[in-house]
């Protein structure tokens, strides 16, 4: 509840002050260079766009690799192969030896 209250939240503040914060200004010598040449504002856009992408990419390429382990996990502890050290500590029974 606290979580949807808070994006909620975030999202209303997004959308009413976006619209009245004003645009970035580029540097100047950026600005005319890419007036000047035809080809190098499609340059630019897709370096603005690789630049994008990487982060996506990587953690991407983390939550699968991740995905992978947790699921190779899960079908060695299903084929009766030895669990893992915190595993095999949970499954014991304390003893009860009250004398």
């Amino acid at each position: 509840m606290r979580r949807m209250l808070i994006a909620t939240i975030l999202v209303w503040t997004a959308m009413t002050v976006g619209p009245f914060v004003s645009d970035a200004a580029a540097c100047p010598m950026c600005k005319e260079a890419n007036e000047a040449d035809d080809r190098r504002p499609a340059a630019y856009m897709y370096s603005i766009l690789f630049m994008l992408a990487m982060p996506v990419t990587i953690f991407t390429g983390f939550g699968v690799s991740f995905y992978r382990l947790s699921k190779k996990q899960e079908v060695l502890n299903n084929d009766g192969l030895p669990l893992s050290e915190d595993e095999n500590f949970a499954e014991e029974s304390p003893d009860d030896s009250n004398g």
